[in-house]
């Protein structure tokens, strides 16, 4: 059984431990994959620390260094050898995910 998708967060989350969070929902919800929200001091980005989202142990990591794009996401499910088949539409619904985030909506 695979590890579930876990966040790592600050508590209050911030900016991008609340995206990743909303990321999370819709991994879960799209693979069929349990998931956590861990609350950690630890600062630490896409690493060991807030904030991060890991799967199967990995954290993903954005291509631009800063936050994570859908397209950031896919590819390191790939790399990590994700069964992405159940979910072809997976960058489209993230995206959609990150847009919301970026216009305030809940």
């Amino acid at each position: 059984m695979p590890e579930p998708i876990k966040v790592l967060s600050q508590n209050p989350p911030g900016g991008r431990c609340t995206l990743y969070a909303r990321y999370a929902e819709e991994l879960s919800s799209s693979l069929g994959l349990a998931k956590r929200v861990i609350h950690t001091d630890c600062r630490d980005a896409h690493g060991e620390g807030f904030p991060a989202l890991r799967v199967n142990g990995v954290a993903l990591q954005p291509s631009d260094g800063v936050i994570l794009s859908p397209e950031d996401i896919y590819a390191g499910l790939m790399a990590i050898g994700v069964d992405l088949n159940a979910a072809p539409d997976l960058v489209v619904r993230l995206g959609a995910v990150l847009e919301r985030f970026l216009e305030g909506v809940e």
